[in-house]
């Protein structure tokens, strides 16, 4: 598959030709969560075909964005990370997420497929620095059948797929509330209120849970008339 180019000696055009075709992006938020296997990016992106989706990888480890690894054991398993250069990508990503939150969401469309597990790199994006000063804590997060976890360490954060191994604080909730809750329809409170969520651990980082992630409000992108 020949990749296409913009032709132009400009940055901007130059990373365009790198990630810009379409699904690129999406394996590189993938990755940027941990290695994944073959079949773990299958799964989460649906509608990548199995060529496609190998094609891409291929262009990704060719411009040193992405390469191979064996994961440690009990999985010895082949998987994919990426380079120091695909990481770098992560702040581009996360601005483009940021955008996306205030610009972009809205409702969800039918057909659209959901998986609570983006909100790894979602949590990221909505991080509130200032809110976690002097705060050392980690939340378990427990999503339908997902599990995903994040370490604050005084105004920073780590997120990581499966579960921490000493959480400080855990919440559950299912999944049609975790999307009212993304969508801003719901607040955590509300859905402890209503029996869809429960939480439990620490009071102390509980109550200042409510401060750490924040979702920009919602802006049409119609000029008004």
């Amino acid at each position: 598959m020949e990749q296409r180019t913009y032709n132009q000696y400009c940055a901007t055009a130059r990373t365009l030709d790198l990630v810009g075709e379409r699904w690129t992006l999406l394996l590189i938020r993938e990755l940027l969560t941990g290695p994944k296997r073959f079949g773990d990016l299958q799964a989460s992106l649906r509608g990548l075909g199995t060529g496609l989706l190998a094609a891409r990888l291929k262009q990704l480890e060719r411009e040193g964005l992405a390469h191979k690894i064996t994961l440690p054991p009990p999985a010895r398993t082949p998987a994919y990370a990426l380079t120091e250069a695909g990481e770098e990508l992560g702040p581009a990503v996360l601005e483009l997420a940021r955008w996306g939150l205030k610009w972009a969401m809205g409702e969800r469309r039918d057909g659209e497929t959901f998986h609570p597990g983006w909100a790894v790199l979602g949590l990221r994006a909505c991080f509130a620095p200032e809110a976690a000063a002097g705060l050392r804590a980690t939340y378990e997060f427990r999503v339908g059948d997902e599990v995903f976890h994040a370490r604050v360490e005084d105004g920073t954060i780590d997120t990581l797929h499966g579960p921490a191994q000493r959480p400080d604080a855990v919440v559950t909730i299912g999944e049609e509330a975790f999307l009212d809750l993304t969508g801003q329809r719901l607040t955590l409170a509300e859905a402890i209120d209503g029996g869809t969520a429960t939480t439990s651990g620490d009071e102390k980082a509980l109550r200042r849970l409510k401060d750490l992630f924040r979702l920009p409000p919602p802006r049409s992108r119609v000029a008004p008339g």
